[in-house]
């Protein structure tokens, strides 16, 4: 499918005119730190998405643990462990190169989700470790967040979603297994009945 030139958007004028303006309440919400109101939701959030930008491209990965594994350490600063994970340590390559990071906050059951945008550096801080340490296990380092931009936003999408309706069966949705898609991309060369059946136990011994 082909469209014309000038199907696309191509300037600031043409998009504004399309949506309308900014509603007074999403203007109001934003803060440039972690607002009281907003700190319990970082505190119930059990599951966040980080987005960084590097030399190679994009990255958004997900992050979890019990709710409140992001500490605020003040309101200008939170502290994101970084656990043991396949070491590819996309987000962190990115960190190196280009500071800047956006945090997306969701809580089970909840249909609005938190932003964050700020900038960040990788820290090995002895105590920082020790303090963000799970089942007696260290993160690998902790990221140091400081807190630019802070603002919640609306349920709209998780309504449309049905992101917290009863979760489908996984046959039912008719996904490939982690070892299906190995086997797939690697024309068998990873036996995939054999990485599925070894997975669970592996993620259980390494998951701190």
């Amino acid at each position: 499918m082909t469209h014309d030139e000038s199907h696309y958007i191509h300037d600031i004028e043409q998009l504004t005119a399309r949506f309308g303006p900014v509603g007074e309440a999403s203007l109001k919400k934003e803060a440039d730190h972690i607002h009281p109101m907003y700190r319990p939701l970082i505190e119930a959030s059990p599951f966040a998405i980080v987005a960084t930008s590097g030399a190679d491209g994009l990255d958004a990965s997900p992050r979890g643990d019990p709710a409140g594994f992001v500490k605020i350490q003040d309101e200008h600063t939170l502290l994101l462990p970084e656990r043991r994970g396949n070491n590819r340590i996309d987000s962190l390559r990115n960190l190196l190169e280009d500071p800047r990071i956006a945090m997306l906050f969701l809580i089970p059951g909840l249909g609005e989700t938190l932003r964050v945008n700020g900038t960040a550096r990788i820290s090995v801080a002895p105590d920082l470790l020790q303090q963000l340490a799970m089942q007696g296990k260290q993160p690998q380092c902790v990221i140091v967040i400081h807190v630019e931009r802070v603002y919640f936003q609306c349920a709209r999408a998780i309504q449309r979603s049905g992101l917290w309706n009863t979760a489908p069966n996984r046959r039912d949705l008719n996904v490939p297994t982690a070892g299906m898609i190995l086997a797939g991309l690697t024309q068998d060369g990873i036996d995939a009945e054999k990485y599925d059946r070894e997975l669970p136990q592996r993620q259980r011994d390494t998951l701190y």
